[in-house]
Parts: structure tokens; sequence; C-alpha cells
């Protein structure tokens, strides 16, 4: 069956159902959805009209919600006459539904009928639930744009793979993607840069064209609503207190306006930032920038349900705090040690304001630094060693580090990889990540939410560049985040490669432009862009 992500338990009989123009879809109450997506999706496929039919005939798809489940647990049966999948919730049959897809081979993922076709699926049961509550996907839509159709195609992905957490990174020094009507300037000056770093900072290429867009609170309240359809939860993230500058841009009194040096002109004409890197340019911690960024949050809240709020936190430079007597008059006012403080200080005020709006703060594992705010969540992305850290202190830790997770990383030693960055991350690597350390004792390792791959996009300037550093590897992460695997090195790779090769079918009807297992097509090549490739194996923690 070559399922990818590989369910708990399976078991096969001989024989086939058939799929004819009579099968029809028996919805039960809180699955109604699920059955609207599969007559969309699985009858465009197959060019049946999978009509409402009732449960006591043959070749019905029947859909339920059963008790004693758990939430995302799904049962699936393919009977002689028929098919059931059962769920602890509406979310577990959805998830069941997309095991059906895949029974039915790659074909059931495409957008209409190849003729002559016959659709069989095997008699089998499977019994199936997820070891992760957060199995996530992070896309960076600042640094390059992605409009919102591709965002949409992204959620459809993610749900294939049964992945339920979309991390929306929406604002950076390069752009700002989400309208704010309180502020519109963030969006009029702050969503388009005149020009684009090509490859790495250090490469000499830059691409002339301005780049830029945003996302209308109409497309993300669209996006939000096609994410829940799928049982996908859609977490913003806006930064602060670094990675920032696009804010900058667009209202200057947000920036550190008493420091002026030649390298950074702050206080003078700011402009969205066109190249990579860590940006020296942070939010000034004053009485203003926090009135400001609650007016963003107010908007932001109303706009997404999530229940938690990612904020940044990471690589915020602290010179111009050091420089700034503002800064510094903020440290002696609130008896604070050292700028590190100031920005526990910061996050601190932003964890309490959306606590008391009944929603969480999670962060990038800097926010450890100076003391993390009670009751905020980490993202661990440096390594293990943040999440460790976290989780020991009784908070809760999304595993996402850097060197086993990073899918900008490249693939591939090879010459011919596109713009390669950081360490080679192959797909047996990433099938190999474990969210969980050893460290971590049964009580702490309750702390680990889940997982997350990140996708971060400064060297990826189209659709094609992020299906090709996501895919395959999303769906090694995938099989990480949802199935009961053994230690890293007991994991059967092989097993899976072998299932892969089905799986790349299903990519290719889903017009998934992924990276070959042989290597990048010549129109997948990027030759003569300076990437940053780091040699030799990434460190362990």
């Amino acid at each position: 069956m070559d399922l990818v992500p590989a369910p708990r338990h399976t078991e096969h009989a001989d024989g086939f159902l058939e799929l004819g123009d009579g099968f029809g879809i028996e919805a039960g109450p809180g699955t109604q959805d699920t059955a609207r997506l599969l007559r969309a999706t699985l009858g465009a496929a197959t060019g049946l009209a999978l009509p409402p039919k009732k449960g006591d005939e043959h070749d019905v798809l029947h859909l339920s919600v059963r008790p004693g489940l758990d939430a995302e647990e799904y049962r699936l049966v393919v009977a002689p006459h028929g098919v059931h999948i059962q769920g602890g919730s509406p979310a577990g049959v959805f998830w069941g539904a997309q095991t059906l897809c895949q029974l039915l081979g790659a074909d059931a993922f495409r957008r209409a009928p190849l003729p002559g076709r016959t659709w069989r699926l095997p008699l089998t049961e499977i019994r199936d639930a997820p070891r992760f509550r957060w199995r996530g996907l992070m896309l960076d839509v600042a640094r390059h744009f992605m409009p919102k159709d591709g965002v949409l195609r992204y959620l459809d992905l993610l749900a294939a793979h049964k992945l339920n957490v979309f991390h929306f990174h929406l604002t950076d020094d390069q752009g700002w993607r989400i309208e704010i009507r309180k502020y519109p300037r963030l969006t009029e000056a702050g969503s388009w840069r005149a020009r684009t770093k090509f490859g790495h900072r250090a490469s000499p290429l830059w691409d002339e064209k301005p780049h830029g867009g945003y996302y209308t609170q109409d497309d993300i309240r669209e996006i939000v609503a096609y994410a829940a359809e799928r049982h996908i939860t859609v977490v913003p993230e806006i930064d602060v207190p670094g990675h920032s500058q696009a804010a900058i841009a667009a209202y200057p009194e947000l920036g550190n306006t008493d420091v002026v040096t030649a390298s950074d002109e702050v206080g003078t004409a700011l402009s969205v930032w066109d190249t990579w890197g860590i940006n020296p340019n942070v939010l000034a911690p004053t009485d203003n920038t926090l009135r400001f960024y609650e007016g963003v949050f107010e908007e932001v809240l109303e706009l997404f349900p999530s229940e938690f709020v990612h904020v940044g936190g990471d690589e915020c430079l602290k010179d111009q705090w050091r420089q700034s007597p503002t800064a510094q008059e903020r440290i002696r006012e609130l008896g604070l040690k050292d700028e590190d403080e100031l920005q526990a200080w910061f996050i601190g005020h932003f964890d309490k304001w959306l606590t008391a709006r009944g929603r969480r703060l999670i962060g990038w594992d800097e926010i450890l630094e100076g003391g993390l705010a009670e009751g905020a969540a980490v993202s661990s992305w440096r390594g293990y060693a943040g999440g460790i850290a976290a989780a020991r202190a009784g908070h809760d830790v999304v595993m996402c580090p850097e060197q086993h997770v990073y899918l900008d990383h490249r693939q591939d030693p090879g010459a011919d990889e596109p713009v390669p960055i950081g360490y080679v991350r192959t797909l047996e690597d990433v099938y190999r990540f474990e969210p969980v350390p050893p460290e971590l004792t049964p009580e702490e390792a309750r702390h680990v939410l889940g997982a997350q791959a990140n996708v971060w996009t400064e060297v990826m300037e189209d659709r094609s560049r992020v299906d090709y550093q996501t895919f395959p590897r999303l769906a090694a992460f995938a099989e990480v985040a949802w199935s009961a695997l053994p230690a890293p090195a007991e994991r059967d790779f092989a097993d899976f490669e072998r299932r892969m090769t089905s799986h790349y079918g299903r990519l290719d009807a889903l017009g998934v432009a992924y990276r070959p297992p042989t290597g990048p097509r010549p129109w997948q090549r990027r030759p003569g862009v300076l990437g940053r490739p780091i040699d030799g194996p990434p460190p362990n923690r």
C-alpha cells in the first residue's frame, strides 16, 4: 500500500472493492466537511459523483465520529461491500480520508479523471493515530512573498501529509505581509522593497525588480478558513523586537531614533531591507512601541483564532540598545541587569497581554535569554538545548532544530544543488530526526508538543524553489511527526524509500516540483549563484 506517513497497524485481506458510478458517501454528524471535500477533490480525480447514500446500502463510504477514540485517531475498514472511516473527532475522520485517497493510487490526486481509469481499494483494515499534537511547517513569506493561491496549495500539501500546524511567518526586515487597518503604511510602504539580493548575502548578484505583496484581511480570513476545513491551525508570527526593519521603514518612530551611525541610518530614511542576514535595526523599547504592537496584535487576534501567537524574539542584536540613552533609561527604570533582560521584559509584556486575552505566546528559543516569560512556549531552533532547558523549566516546546529540519539547508553536497545553504540534510537525515531528546525525563518530555520543519525563503525566489527545498523531505518529516517510529538508528529507511517510490507519483500528480532522488533537473539548478554551504556533519545539539 506504500502509505506515507506509515500507519500504526494494518491488516490485509485478499481482494479489492471496485468503485463505480453508484458509490456514495454517508456523512455522520460532524463529518459533513470531509464528505464535501472528498466530493470536490476525489470526485474531480475519479469522475465519480459520490452522492449521499444511506448506511444500509452497498457501495457506501461511511464517515462517523466514534466516542472512545482519541481526537485524531481513526479506523479505516475496506470491506467487500463498502468502506468505513471512524474517527475520534472530525479531525480523525479527515485524516482517515487522506489515507483513503492514498489507497486509491497517485491518480486520485489529479484534478480530472484519466480516460479508462478504474478505481479499486484493497481490502484492508487500518488503525492509526499521531504521535504528536503539533505537526508543523513554518513557511516564510516575508523574504519572498507567496501569493494567496500558493499558500492555499501548501495547506493542501500539509493536509495530504497529515500535518496540522501552519506557522505563517508574516513579517521581517524584508517585508510586512499582513494588512493592519490601524497602520496602513505597514503595507503601503513596508510590503515592498526596491530590489532583492539573489543568492546568499555575499553574492554580488541582484534582482533589480521591486518585490513584495501582502495579504488583505479578507485573504487572511480565507486562508484561516481553508486551513480549518483541513483541520490545520494557522499560527501567525509577528516578529518583535528584532527582524523589524520593514515596520521601522513604515513608521520610523518605532526605531531607536536617538542612535544615529553611518552604517544604519536610524532616524533617517530606512527602507525595507533588500539583503539577508541579521539586521542591527531593532524596535525601541518604548511605550509608544508597545502601544503600536498592541494595536497590531489586536487585529491579528481578530483574524487568527489559534491558541498560540508567535512573536519571534530571535536574532535581536542589542548594539542599538547599548548606545541608546532611551533604552538605557528604560533598563534603569525597570531595575534590569542588562539588555538581555530588557528583551525578556519586552517579550514578557506581550506574554501577559496575550494571556489576558486567552491566548498563549510562543517564540524562538532566544526568549529564554534574560528569563522566560511565564506561560510562554518555545520553538527550539538553534538545536535541542533551548528546548531541553524550557521543558525542564515546565514550559511547552516545539522542536525545530536547524541542524535537522531547516529545509532551506542543502540536500546533497553536489555542485549542482541550487544556492547551497547550510549543512547537508538528506532525506535520510530528516527521517532519522528525533523530536524528543533522550535527556528529558518522561515528565519533562510531556512538554514537547511536537515538531516543526522550517522553510526560510531568502534564496527561494518562487514557488518551484520552495517545492524543491521542501519536498521530498517534508514527507520524511511528516512520518517522524505522525508515526510511532523506533529510535533513529533503528528506523527502516530502506522501507521508507520503497514507499516513497509510490509517493513520488502522488507528488507528480499534485504538481510538486520536488528534488528527484537522482539530483536536480537542469532547470532546478542555479549555476553561478553564491550560497553558504557548511562542511561536515552538523552539531548534534
